[in-house]
């Protein structure tokens, strides 16, 4: 059995983790920890997993808990992680950062977006961004996992086929999208209360969400280019819905590119043929948030608008299952080498 702990285990991500890994056959998840719960039963916590977790919370002792495990997961807010993942490194365990701190090569991206000092800018030339549809063997092979964003998960998974074709004006991209309330995290926050997302639909982040330069970071990769050499369009909006994202992307076809939407739709099938989570939709049936709903499962749609000769895709995810635990599962079962789907092949939950 796979030990694994998990740091930050009361916010919504961490619990999407608690819930997945106690039913997953290979793992037994050995410490969670908490910095507002600590020695409360996890059970009270969450009592959705009453009789499925039978651990107290417990605090944060890095060196202690790394020693008892063989994996860690990170959820925890940007800036927190590096502590955790240079004992992993230093220990030879593996961990996989849910946090933003281990996803760019440059660690002046980093600081500049996140505003944050980077304390171990040497240990980013080990982690690897954990997307695996695009960097399955480089994860199987990796000590730090840099789990994806849940924005860039729709998005990168969206434009990856258009863009490693050169089918699309890299210059010329907009992502419009849309997130459930459960991406701005539990902590109380007033945009977060009831009475100011019921019946509401806000956009923000506009022209500075902290996501835009890790779109553009693997976006530049798959078309072989530098970070600064592609610059893309992003505004995220906040949905009056607890899960989920739909995220629509716009681009301008390549002058001169002759080419229909079923060819298109095929280029899709076939770069994406044998992936266990990803669904290419047919003609005219567009992805809705509700059918991946609890689930690890992305759905893509698209067509070309013959007007504008613009290539429209749509992409819809769980932000807290592909966009978060489920994926970061995904990347651990790569790298025991288990099977990918283990413990995150469950169906959508439906209505």
């Amino acid at each position: 059995m796979i030990r694994v702990a998990i740091v930050g285990s009361t916010g919504y991500t961490g619990a999407e983790l608690v819930r997945l890994l106690s039913h997953h056959r290979e793992v037994e998840i050995v410490a969670l920890t908490s910095q507002s719960y600590v020695d409360q039963p996890y059970e009270k916590v969450y009592p959705s997993l009453t009789d499925h977790v039978g651990l107290t919370c417990q605090a944060q002792n890095v060196e202690a808990l790394m020693a008892d495990v063989d994996a860690v997961f990170l959820a925890l807010p940007h800036g927190l992680s590096v502590p955790w993942a240079q004992e992993a490194y230093r220990q030879g365990k593996k961990v996989i950062d849910l946090g933003a701190d281990f996803r760019f090569r440059q660690v002046q991206t980093y600081e500049s977006w996140y505003k944050t000092k980077h304390e171990a800018p040497e240990l980013l030339g080990q982690a690897v961004y954990g997307l695996p549809e695009l960097n399955r063997d480089k994860i199987r092979k990796s000590v730090i996992v840099a789990n994806p964003g849940c924005y860039p998960t729709a998005s990168i998974l969206g434009l990856a086929p258009l863009l490693k074709n050169k089918l699309v004006n890299p210059q010329k991209i907009i992502i419009d999208a849309k997130s459930g309330i459960s991406g701005a995290g539990r902590s109380a926050k007033l945009g977060s209360l009831y009475g100011e997302v019921n019946e509401n639909v806000k956009a923000y982040g506009v022209a500075t969400h902290r996501h835009t330069p890790e779109i553009e970071q693997e976006a530049a990769a798959l078309l072989g280019l530098a970070p600064e050499d592609i610059t893309l369009s992003f505004t995220p909006h906040l949905m009056p819905m607890t899960r989920g994202i739909l995220a629509t992307i716009y681009c301008d076809l390549q002058e001169n590119l002759s080419i229909t939407a079923t060819e298109v739709r095929q280029i899709y099938k076939d770069f994406y043929g044998g992936e266990p989570f990803i669904h290419i939709t047919e003609e005219n049936q567009w992805p809705e948030t509700k059918w991946c709903y609890g689930s690890n499962y992305v759905f893509i749609g698209l067509t070309i608008d013959e007007r504008t000769k613009r290539l429209i895709v749509t992409t819809a995810i769980d932000n807290l299952v592909k966009g978060a635990a489920g994926q970061a599962i995904q990347n651990m079962n790569l790298l025991f080498d288990l099977p990918e789907t283990e413990g995150i092949d469950r169906p959508g939950i439906w209505p």
